[in-house]
């Protein structure tokens, strides 16, 4: 164990000598900061560190030594660093040098300041901004492509759309439908809770029916899919973008929007309307059971009571949505898909950023079409 520097003895009436012995090394540095720290030192007088006793030296140790001498000095004392061995003497020189003896202040982050942070309100904002007017010239550079597609239609894909379709839709059934159908109870079950009070249970069925069709099996049906084939399609298209199978597509001279962005484009505006039509079957199953087990209404009542409640409008109002969303969905994964750089942690960010930018809009498009179909009385 390396021995701090300790009062060795006065020398003279107005000197004072300290010793530094042993190793003076990371491991010990706790215990020799403490001892350090102990030391209590008339100001105003001549102090002598003497290192003759230093067996070994590191970058912690020196430090050490840098600092008391600096702290000893901001109270008035003279200090000398004495018998220092000459293989440390670099060491100490280097960090002398670097002036990494006093301790900096901490800096502000700007954004902590009010200037500071209205500049970063404002660099959001524009980045925000940015990113919204190239994902609208995406849209527009898919939207030519398509209508040049339609112009010559033995351009289209359908072998690639056909399999999309299977991936995002047949294969994403299983988790739609189980969900939908536990939204369904859980929409039941709270319903029944609140309108027992009012002896009004029989309106639960209304209400599982109107919040399911109109609502909530399409938007949670995007929702999943967003998070399942949106981060699907970033993920696919970032890869090939890290492995140059992009810029061999274009030295081949096939189009990368056609072969790669169209057939899941189409393929996933094709599907969503199907899947939101399958959650909302699973939606009111599950909201009649749980109407049975809760309030005794049978199947057949939850029937009659939900022709009363809905109109074949209340369906469409769903499922006419799942269009948008579906395109909103497609365009931002593969936006990012293609806009990957050549590194795994690019395919990992833009992922997860593209799961959320799509869940933003496709809430932001839902409440827009909330507005509109209030107006229109929908």
């Amino acid at each position: 164990m390396a021995a701090a520097a300790t009062i060795l003895a006065p020398e003279g009436p107005g000197a004072v000598t300290l010793r530094a012995e042993g190793e003076w090394l990371v491991g010990s540095a706790a215990e020799l900061d403490r001892r350090l720290g102990q030391l209590s030192l008339p100001q105003g007088r001549e102090v002598t560190v003497d290192l003759a006793g230093v067996a070994r030296l590191d970058s912690t140790g020196a430090w050490l030594l840098l600092r008391t001498e600096h702290e000893l000095a901001l109270r008035g004392n003279q200090v000398r660093l004495a018998n220092l061995q000459p293989r440390f003497l670099p060491l100490l020189d280097q960090l002398r040098s670097r002036g990494v003896v006093e301790p900096l202040p901490h800096p502000i982050p700007p954004h902590h300041t009010f200037i500071g942070f209205v500049a970063r309100i404002g660099q959001i904002t524009l980045t925000l901004l940015s990113r919204l007017y190239d994902i609208l010239g995406f849209t527009g550079l898919v939207t030519v492509t398509a209508l040049n597609t339609f112009r010559r239609p033995r351009r289209f894909r359908l072998t690639a759309t056909l399999v999309q379709m299977e991936v995002v839709g047949l294969d994403a059934m299983p988790i739609v439908g189980l969900l939908s159908f536990l939204i369904g109870v859980v929409m039941a079950y709270q319903g029944a809770d609140q309108l027992k009070r009012f002896g009004a249970e029989i309106y639960t069925v209304n209400l599982v029916g109107i919040a399911v069709l109109r609502e909530l099996g399409v938007l949670l049906s995007a929702i999943i899919i967003a998070g399942r084939s949106g981060s699907a399609f970033t993920a696919q298209i970032g890869t090939m973008q890290v492995n140059e199978e992009i810029d061999a597509l274009r030295t081949l001279g096939l189009d990368p929007i056609e072969v790669l962005v169209l057939p899941r484009l189409f393929g996933l505006a094709l599907t969503l309307p199907l899947i939101v039509f399958y959650a909302d079957l699973m939606g009111l199953l599950g909201g009649a059971l749980m109407s049975w087990i809760v309030l005794d209404i049978s199947i057949t009542s939850f029937i009659t009571q939900l022709k009363s409640a809905i109109t074949e409008g209340t369906l469409w109002v769903g499922v006419v949505k799942a269009p948008f969303f579906a395109s909103i969905i497609a365009l931002i994964g593969c936006y990012e898909g293609l806009n990957v750089t050549r590194s795994a942690e690019s395919v990992g960010r833009l992922t997860t950023q593209s799961v959320v930018e799509s869940i933003f809009f496709v809430i932001v498009t839902d409440a827009a079409f909330s507005i509109v179909f209030s107006v229109l009385k929908v």
